[in-house]
């Protein structure tokens, strides 16, 4: 009695998935033939809402985009709320379905990082067609016609690729389904996120407000690169992030470095040896405790990462590297470890404003990447430690009158520090969700455990409960952050027919 129970349940489980692999790919291609029909609408979309300025520290700004967005996604169907807890706006949106309709909740983010406009090769919030990445051999511009929207065509602007292009590919998916007459039965939430860029400073005073609202089946966090690979994948974590900036000291005023050289203490070089004393000679980490509160990789992650493609060497010629840190191991494992980077120095000019003196201070900023088992406070805690272990007395402030300023070191602490975040490789909505993007392609889709960058999802985590998955859609090389952020068309297309076979897949494994 026991084996038939135990097989008519099996059976139940495969029909059922078959049934959403079915729903799914249908979904797909309704999807693929509405992009391919009305692709000039779509794009015009997007390019409307990148001509917006977004940097996150502009809430003005970024309320013009909230609005913008809030009307957009009411034509379909949506409501729209613009949510505030002292800062930036939050966009709380839901589609309702029937009272026993599966629920999915989908996050991204609508700010952007600041620009230095005169180092684009074309102005970030003139969103512009190219050929290829603007700088590569042989790019260039091309006008804005419905030929010229191939899929390896490069649409430039800043948040292209990071992080507006969800809400478009989303909104597409929803109108071809709707167009099809096939939009299935499914509550579908919205929590779009004015000010990531600055660590989403007062989400956890919108989650306080909205939390209950949220309630769902899932959460997918769209957000992030795609595998370098260009396969799509799910990502199931990302790294914690903190910020410390440091000053070291040297005389009171500037010295002559003719006259002073090898007699003043000069704080380019105390910082510099602070720096390289927190790594060995192939990259690791060696500050003591940092590696021991790390949680373990677990089998079922090492099984995932030994399955994705080795792109080490692609990487090492696309970015012209040789001599790499991490002693060999490839660099998805590598990102289940924390990381601090050196991320910017000053401590006087060089080239042409190079001058011959040994100046008062220098300064460093460390971006510090955590994992599972670390926190903020007990990372600030490990790094005083280390210092103070290189003779270095650690102090928020500039040296105190009769202080050794050779020895002095004020360490400052960014606000909004935050932990990791992982949800398990063997949870069932990963394989779940697995199953239904397969059907977009000849290639599984990858599961990877974690992406190198940082998202606040541990406030989620805290506040509501529903596995948690990432979902990227941007391409790899979309220069985020940086000049000339692009996305490729190709993956904006894409993204229209995954989130139409998710939506489809999700209503019928019900």
């Amino acid at each position: 009695m026991r084996k038939n129970l135990k097989s008519v349940m099996l059976s139940g489980f495969l029909i059922a998935s078959a049934n959403c692999n079915v729903a799914a790919q249908d979904a797909h291609i309704t999807a693929k033939t509405f992009t391919t029909e009305n692709r000039f609408q779509i794009v015009s979309d997007f390019k409307a809402l990148l001509s917006l300025p977004n940097i996150a520290t502009n809430n003005t700004d970024m309320d013009k985009n909230a609005a913008w967005i809030s009307a957009y996604i009411k034509k379909r169907g949506f409501t729209a709320d613009i949510v505030k807890a002292g800062g930036a706006p939050y966009i709380l949106g839901v589609r309702q379905g029937s009272a026993d309709a599966p629920s999915i909740l989908i996050y991204a983010h609508f700010d952007g990082q600041p620009v230095i406009a005169e180092e684009w090769a074309s102005p970030p919030f003139t969103p512009t067609l190219w050929t290829d990445i603007p700088g590569s051999n042989g790019a260039k511009t091309i006008d804005f016609t419905p030929d010229n929207l191939g899929p390896m065509t490069r649409l430039v602007a800043r948040s292209a690729g990071d992080d507006k292009a969800p809400v478009i590919a989303l909104m597409a998916a929803i109108d071809a389904l709707v167009k099809a007459g096939v939009m299935p039965d499914i509550t579908i939430k919205l929590i779009l996120d004015g000010e990531e860029e600055r660590g989403s400073p007062t989400l956890a005073g919108v989650l306080k407000q909205i939390k209950n609202e949220l309630a769902a089946d899932v959460m997918l966090f769209c957000d992030g690169p795609m595998h370098q690979s260009r396969r799509r994948q799910l990502v199931l974590g990302v790294r914690g992030a903190m910020s410390v900036d440091l000053t070291t000291y040297g005389p009171n005023r500037p010295l002559h470095s003719g006259h002073y050289g090898n007699w003043a203490p000069n704080p380019n070089e105390i910082l510099m040896r602070l720096l390289t004393s927190m790594k060995d000679a192939d990259g690791k980490l060696v500050v003591a405790g940092l590696l021991e509160d790390v949680s373990p990789i677990s089998q079922e992650e090492s099984a995932a990462i030994d399955a994705m493609p080795s792109i080490d060497e692609q990487l090492e010629k696309e970015l012209g590297v040789k001599q790499r840190d991490g002693m060999g191991q490839r660099i998805e494992q590598l990102l289940m470890q924390p990381a601090i980077v050196v991320r910017g120095l000053y401590g006087g000019g060089v080239e042409e404003q190079g001058r011959n003196i040994i100046e008062p201070e220098a300064k460093a900023s460390l971006n510090v990447r955590l994992v599972a088992g670390q926190t903020p406070a007990r990372v600030v805690e490990q790094l005083s430690a280390h210092f103070k272990a290189q003779g270095m007395t650690i102090a928020e402030t500039a040296p105190v009158p009769g202080a050794d300023r050779a020895t002095w070191l004020k360490m400052n602490v960014r606000p909004g520090g935050y932990r990791a975040f992982r949800t398990p490789v063997n949870t069932p909505i990963v394989q779940r969700l697995k199953n239904i993007t397969d059907v977009l392609g000849s290639e599984e889709t990858l599961v990877t455990p974690t992406m190198g960058g940082s998202l606040p999802i541990y406030l989620f985590e805290d506040n509501l409960d529903m596995p948690i998955v990432i979902l990227p859609v941007a391409n790899h090389d979309n220069n985020q952050h940086g000049r000339n952020e692009n996305i490729r068309l190709k993956n904006l297309y894409d993204a229209i027919e995954l989130y139409a076979a998710i939506l489809e897949g999700m209503a019928a494994e019900r």
